[in-house]
């Protein structure tokens, strides 16, 4: 019998609450797409896509990484009881990146003119000037979601997050596109749902974590705070530029609308990563504050690992194989031409987050920040790259094939560098029987897109098969551990019970 392993019960408990959060999040966000194509163009929706990205690109350069350090240093001290260290953390991280992100705001202001004539976009500069201000909102936002990491409390993250911005969001976009007012419309959502998410979670924080934030404030050394949050700033910078690049290149080559077909693409590709958000902010806290027991660390990333696998497979298999469909039902027929995309960037994020992550979580939990930005460096590099160059030829398949080729060579990485540092890998016979069991998975659906005409019907019935298939597989297989047993308790009691029978059995 395996060692019971409390982090793995944090890790399971803490991450089904941050699951569902993602799940009611994901839908909230897949509505309010739905929303905004339907009212407005694929021209105005891009340039919308357009003006936010600008946003969160700045907006990284505005708070300079250190909203990083809180959920690093906090966990530390407040497990040597150091209270008021921890509050000092968060105070000064606070101070600072308010400062900051004003001044990034107000150039971001100045310059919205210039923005909107490079890319050749008028209403670009009414866009900019308008969500200049969400930048220190943005910044405080960041704070308090790190926050909330850091005290392990992602419940609270949660509401602010996952339910009330979403919620407000579509409200308020809903009301004004209903009554005419287009891009305005996209703009005040995204602002108001912005400022009464950080309203509650501010309000909720001070509350919950009254007992920290009334201690007696002891300031810590900087120097730390800024050695741990520069590189993950530049890495951010980096991150978020990749991330957003593809729009960019897209925007200078192309039309608008090809930025809001992309992104449609983009947003039902990536969608799979909702696993992994889920784990994530839990698990660099407990790789943190076990970083000196190499042998908990990989027990842990396997059984990270082989969940992140074994829930995302058969979700990246059903969009490819539906890619077409789900684009066509879900939004409107013109932005199924995104299928490739989706295809592209579903396995490409499978692989990307199996092995620590695109913002490389583990490596970030064991203090290698500097490997992290050297890994964002090279996922841009090639992203801007490969898209510069297949983007004027093949279109907007050019750009996923660029950030596929980044997501694919960072995960390789990612896996070298554990290994070559600490010895880690998370590859057991338990890992192959995971990924084994989509091999039926695929064959099985792959003949409902071939035969079924209607697009509402493969929808349907597509996951049903696939993740039958997968599931009966892992049965027959007996891929079931120890580890999924405790890892399940936190979800079901009756799911632990039934795969304890079955482990029980063997």
């Amino acid at each position: 019998m395996t060692e019971h392993d409390e982090g793995v019960s944090t890790l399971a408990k803490q991450g089904s609450i941050t699951f569902v959060g993602n799940v009611v999040n994901g839908i909230l966000g897949f509505a309010i797409v739905m929303l905004m194509t339907r009212f407005v163009s694929p021209s105005v929706y891009g340039l919308f896509v357009l003006a936010t990205s600008v946003i969160l690109f700045m907006q990284v350069f505005a708070n300079l990484g250190l909203p990083l350090a809180i959920d690093y240093f906090v966990p530390q001290y407040l497990d040597e009881d150091e209270h008021g260290k921890a509050k000092g953390v968060i105070v000064q991280v606070t101070a600072t990146v308010l400062v900051t992100s004003s001044i990034i705001a107000f150039v971001l202001a100045s310059s919205a003119a210039f923005i909107g004539e490079f890319f050749q976009e008028p209403s670009m500069q009414i866009a900019l000037l308008f969500l200049s201000i969400t930048v220190p909102m943005l910044a405080i936002y960041n704070v308090l979601l790190t926050s909330y990491y850091s005290i392990k409390k992602l419940q609270y993250r949660v509401i602010m997050r996952d339910l009330v911005r979403p919620i407000v969001r579509f409200t308020v976009t809903a009301g004004l596109l209903l009554v005419g007012y287009g891009l305005l419309g996209l703009i005040v959502g995204y602002i108001v749902g912005l400022f009464v998410a950080i309203t509650i979670g501010a309000a909720i924080f001070t509350y919950k974590a009254w007992d920290l934030l009334s201690t007696k404030l002891e300031l810590v050394a900087p120097r730390p705070l800024v050695t741990y949050s520069v590189p993950l700033a530049m890495t951010s910078v980096v991150f978020v530029l990749m991330g957003h690049v593809d729009y960019f290149v897209l925007g200078f080559f192309l039309d608008s609308d090809d930025v809001g077909i992309y992104r449609v693409g983009y947003m039902l590709g990536s969608g799979l990563m909702i696993i992994f958000n889920s784990l994530s902010p839990v698990f660099k806290p407990l790789i943190a504050e076990s970083r000196d027991d190499l042998e908990l660390v990989e027990r842990r990333f396997r059984i990270m690992a082989r969940w992140i696998a074994g829930i995302t497979l058969p979700i990246t298999i059903v969009l490819s194989l539906g890619a077409s469909s789900y684009l066509a039902v879900l939004y409107t027929p013109q932005y199924a031409e995104a299928n490739a995309v989706v295809a592209l960037l579903a396995g490409a994020f499978l692989f990307n987050v199996t092995f620590g992550g695109p913002d490389g979580s583990l490596l970030q939990g064991l203090g290698y920040s500097r490997y992290v930005f050297a890994n964002t460096l090279a996922l841009f590099g090639v992203n801007f790259l490969v898209s510069m160059v297949l983007v004027p030829i093949v279109g907007i398949e050019g750009a996923a094939i660029g950030s596929a080729a980044a997501l694919f060579l960072v995960g390789t990485l990612t896996l070298i560098e554990l290994y070559y540092l600490d010895r880690l890998h998370p590859f057991t016979k338990d890992f192959a029987k995971i990924v084994a069991a989509g091999v039926p998975a695929t064959i099985a659906g792959a003949p409902i897109v071939l035969v079924v005409d209607s697009d509402l019907v493969v929808a349907a019935v597509l996951p049903i098969v696939v993740i039958g298939t997968y599931v009966l597989t892992l049965i027959a297989t007996d891929a079931f551990t120890d580890a999924d047993a405790q890892m399940a308790a936190e979800f079901s009691p009756t799911l632990e019970k039934w795969l304890s029978v079955g482990l029980f059995g063997r």
